[in-house]
């Protein structure tokens, strides 16, 4: 195995943001940190708003000059008012960007709880909008519970579930905005909101931290359902693409993903169930550090499982290969919207550093090299790798004579695969079989059809005198049957009824 060039080999360097900083960059980022994209989607949209800005002066000098070419002697009249409407809206658009944020930490004026009422029951009652009813589950309900008693002890308890709260409330009402606007609007209230909790606790990061994960547990939980895998974004046509691409890829093997991995083990094998089992879960968590919990803990199974095989620590080299491995044999739900959910809603410092940044980084990675696998990646040339997906032929085949010196398990596996041909063919003669019962019993109501046919035309072309006797013979039988059971009643004689009689003492 140690001579075999190896097709999986990922640089922990490409793990990293491409900007340098240190962090672990993402995929869905072009390989930045959300940091770093922030950053560079901060200057996009700068960029955007001055040729926006250049492109309206433009217009404006030229519907200047052109009105006054047009209307020398004439009074002028507000002709640019469009234009001067374009730049207040542009101004007004500019201003709420700056301060979309910065308005749900002012408190409102609208609603102001009752005096003897607790902090937390004004905010905890139901609001009588519709939104209410929408996050009325015992899960919502749960983790709003939770969130209050956490945030109690705190002096700025009330204050961060208000905010809280009404950011959730006002996101009910952004549902036609793109995904990448509403991960904008929650990734500011994180940054705005951990800015504040900075200044509060004196630059304590844990306790910051701490805040923060039962703030993204409630938002989440209440969002969940408008946030995960919205209209608006092709999510749903990626899941259904990489469980496709997945299902074609069943007859990849441990060899030639060179895993480290023996199955044989029964240690091994029951790690490589859990890590299945792990990230198959991943897909009922709501809370994106939840999801983040079940990809840790399958990377841990894995990490485990190499161990345990190789009787050493495993590398870095080693648990890319496993993680594809698992993933091929897993074949999570929803994989790509989990993955875009955490990506665009999580804890960005989650992402960033920690071994559940390191954990995800990896995942993306691997679904990305599943996507783009080839016959190069397996060791294998470019016409048995499309042999292969085609299912025009097996790895499994060719290896059979061979099978019991490769590993123990080949044996198997290729007595299995031939059973599954010989069935596969079984059910290839049974549909025959079927077609040709099919059609003897199409025949068979056809001759019934027909008989009956022949049968009717004989009994139209018989003279009506044949059917006549057989009709007075019937009635004649009939009525002497009738007379014969009259005449039994009225000669049948019976003996007369005995008289009492009385004797004398």
């Amino acid at each position: 195995m140690s001579s075999q060039r190896r097709g999986i080999h990922l640089d922990q360097s490409e793990l990293l943001c491409k900007k340098g900083c240190g962090f672990y960059g993402n995929t869905g980022w072009l390989g930045l940190c959300s940091k770093c994209w922030r950053e560079e989607n901060q200057r996009e949209k700068q960029k955007q708003i001055q040729e926006d800005w250049a492109l309206a002066e433009r217009l404006q000098k030229e519907e200047e000059e052109a009105y006054a070419s047009r209307n020398q002697k004439a009074q002028s009249q507000p002709s640019i008012t469009p234009f001067n409407k374009f730049e207040e809206r542009k101004t007004k658009e500019k201003s709420s960007k700056v301060n979309t944020v910065t308005k749900f930490f002012t408190p409102s004026s609208k609603t102001q709880p009752k005096k003897d009422a607790s902090p937390f029951d004004a905010q905890a009652s139901p609001s009588p909008s519709s939104s209410a009813s929408r996050h009325s589950s015992l899960d919502t309900d749960h983790a709003t519970r939770e969130f209050i008693d956490f945030l109690k002890p705190l002096k700025s308890g009330r204050e961060i579930f208000k905010q809280c709260r009404a950011f959730t409330e006002s996101m009910a009402y952004k549902r036609d905005m793109g995904a990448d606007e509403l991960s904008e609007c929650v990734q500011d209230f994180y940054q705005n909101l951990s800015d504040r909790l900075q200044t509060q606790f004196k630059g304590s990061s844990e306790h910051v931290e701490s805040v923060m994960d039962e703030v993204e547990k409630y938002m989440m939980t209440r969002l969940y359902k408008e946030v995960f895998c919205p209209e608006t974004t092709d999510d749903e046509n990626k899941d259904l693409a990489i469980q496709k691409r997945i299902r074609a890829l069943h007859w990849v093997t441990i060899e030639m993903l060179c895993v480290p991995v023996d199955e044989e083990i029964p240690e091994v094998s029951d790690s490589v169930v859990k890590a299945i089992t792990d990230v198959i879960e991943m897909d009922s968590k709501r809370v994106p550090k939840d999801k983040l919990g079940c990809i840790t803990r399958c990377s841990k199974h894995i990490f485990n499982a190499i161990k345990i095989s190789k009787k050493e620590a495993a590398s870095a080299d080693d648990f890319l290969p496993t993680l594809i491995y698992i993933v091929l044999k897993a074949n999570p739900p929803r994989l790509q919207s989990n993955i875009q959910y955490i990506t665009r809603f999580s804890n960005p410092s989650r992402l960033m550093t920690g071994e559940d940044g390191y954990y995800f980084t990896n995942l993306c990675c691997a679904v990305a090299f599943i996507e783009k696998l080839d016959g190069q990646s397996l060791n294998l040339s470019s016409e048995e790798f499309e042999l292969y997906m085609s299912g025009q032929a097996s790895p499994y085949w060719p290896q059979a004579a061979g099978a019991s010196s490769c590993s123990p398990g080949s044996a198997a596996l290729s007595q299995v695969h031939k059973r599954l041909d010989l069935l596969t063919g079984l059910g290839e003669r049974q549909e025959r079989v079927m077609e040709k019962a099919r059609q003897l019993e199409n025949d068979l109501i056809d001759w019934t059809d027909e008989v009956e046919q022949k049968v009717q035309s004989v009994l139209q072309t018989l003279p009506p005198e044949t059917q006549n006797p057989t009709t007075t013979t019937a009635t004649a039988t009939s009525a002497a049957s009738s007379a014969i059971d009259s005449d039994n009643v009225e000669n049948e004689l019976l003996p007369p009824p005995l008289q009492p009689q009385v004797f004398a003492g």
